[in-house]
Formats: C-alpha cells, structure tokens, sequence
C-alpha cells in the first residue's frame, strides 16, 4: 500500500507516551494478544464497557512516566494520520451528493488504556468508535499486533522485515475505514434506529442487527479503498488479498470454531467471515453506498 506523502490530517489527538501501562497487574499486551482476535475490527464500547469497568475498579491502575515516542510509533501516527484524510477525502464529496455536509471525526490515539464518553477502555478492546464524542480510539500497538497474526514476527530473516512497511498496511487501513464506517453509520441516523430497534428486540434478533450494522461498515470500508484507488492510486499487489484474510480470520464463526470448536450462530455479532468478506468486496467493488443497504438485503 503506498500512503507516504499525500495530505495528513488535522483530526489525530496523539495522547501515548504512558509506556507500559498495566492494569491490575495484568500486562496490556497478554491482554491484547489474548482478545486482538476477538475483537479485530473494534469492540462495540456500549456492550463492552461494563466488562471493562469491572476490571478498572477491581485491580489499580499504574502507569508508567511518559516517554519520547519512537521512530515507528511516529511513524504509525503518520500512517494513521494519512488514511483518516483519505477516508475526509472520500466522505466529504459523498455527503455533498446526498445533499448534507460530512463532520469528519477526531482519533485519538492512546497508551494501555483511555477513557472515551463511551467509557473506560483498555487496548484488550482493540480500535472502536464512540458516537458519544465522535471519535475513533486506537492503541498503536495494536497494529504491533495485528502485524503478528497477519505472519510478521520477529523471528523472520532480515529481508522478510524489510518488507513491513508493505505487509499488513492495507489491512490496518481496513480497520480504521470500518471504525470510520461506524462514523458514517452515526451521521446518517443508521446506529441511532438500529439501537432502538434492538431495544425491542429478543437477544438473538438484537445481535442480527449488530451484525447487518458491522457487515454495513465493512462495505464502506470497500467503498473507501474504491475512491480512494481513483483518487489517489494508492494500492499495491496482494492489497485486496490482505483485506479478504484479515475479515476471514475476524468471522464471528471462525473466531467460535478455533475458540471452542464449534459456532453459535445467534450468538454472532459480527458476521461470518464469507459474510465479512463479500461485503468488503461489495463496497470495494460498486463504489457505491446504496449498495451497501445490509438492512434490505436478501442475502448477508
């Protein structure tokens, strides 16, 4: 993915610098590798911040002094920087079509752990979005992460790592053009009717529309690697590829079957990896948001 040297935007608020922040004596990063998986694409805060208050208020919080950036944590506010102005360059012009203007989101980018208007959170939760403040939160390390269960580790010889600024970058991107997916989804009124939808809904009908609202943000991601490849020519081979690994490997059932050995479909919140796929595809193929309509749809 070639994303160095085009526009870099305004709406990052950079808050790491804690070092290895620990909570109840828990290391963040056992934490992540732990649910990095499970929550892929971004924990949803509203259904997940009880959990993590549990575990703020049982154990202390201790946080180291904080530190200089390095030169990859520099460089990963760069990267992040410069796909949130891609995904500013492709919305604005899309709201002006539908008639309303596009208010582009903040990010913060935090260390260990950070408390959103949605709530306490940690880096177990990996990136989410919260409509309550409208900004996307993400922990870079997370991308250290992502980097491993995408097959770059540090036991690879020198010329496999001199390829890390290629491999596993579109992927990343991915994820934070969902989280702005989620964006798009609060600005339009979408995450709005689908939380009081879900508040007359039984459980298994409720995470049926978490799934369309996740499937939903995943086809805009697509819809944003479309423009963004004709605005700016940005992708390189093996891109797309990358994107069908990553939404296979965060399926809801894949996650289930090499968690337990077995799926529960009602119990999916985010969609099946063949659904997350072919919703990517979608967006990336049409280009076009009316297509990415998961409500009406025949067939997830």
């Amino acid at each position: 993915m070639r994303w160095k040297g085009r526009r870099e935007s305004d709406n990052v608020e950079d808050h790491r610098g804690g070092g290895g922040a620990k909570i109840g004596g828990v290391s963040i990063i056992g934490l992540v590798v732990a649910f990095v998986a499970w929550k892929f694409f971004g924990a949803d805060p509203t259904t997940t911040y009880q959990a993590t208050k549990q575990l703020t208020e049982q154990h202390q919080t201790t946080t180291a002094e904080p530190t200089q950036l390095t030169a990859d944590q520099q460089e990963a506010k760069q990267f992040v920087a410069t796909v949130l102005a891609d995904t500013e360059d492709t919305w604005s012009p899309i709201f002006q079509q539908l008639g309303g203007t596009y208010q582009a989101p903040k990010l913060r980018l935090f260390s260990g752990s950070v408390q959103s208007a949605c709530g306490a959170a940690s880096s177990a939760m990996g990136p989410f979005y919260c409509p309550a403040d409208q900004k996307v939160y993400i922990d870079t390390q997370f991308f250290q992460d992502m980097r491993s269960q995408m097959g770059i580790s540090g036991e690879q010889n020198q010329t496999e790592l001199s390829r890390k600024d290629q491999a596993g970058d579109f992927a990343m991107a991915y994820v934070i053009a969902h989280e702005v997916g989620h964006h798009v989804q609060n600005l339009l009124g979408i995450s709005s009717k689908v939380n009081q939808m879900q508040s007359q809904a039984n459980q298994a009908q409720a995470n049926q529309l978490s799934v369309k609202l996740e499937l939903q943000a995943d086809c805009f991601a697509g819809l944003w690697a479309n423009k963004n490849q004709q605005r700016t020519q940005f992708l390189e081979q093996g891109d797309i590829a990358e994107a069908m690994d990553a939404a296979e490997k965060i399926g809801d059932d894949y996650l289930q079957r090499k968690a337990r050995g077995e799926v529960v479909p009602d119990s999916f919140t985010h969609g099946t990896s063949a659904q997350r796929q072919r919703w990517f595809e979608k967006g990336f193929q049409t280009g076009d948001i009316q297509q990415c309509d998961t409500f009406n749809a025949n067939t997830l």
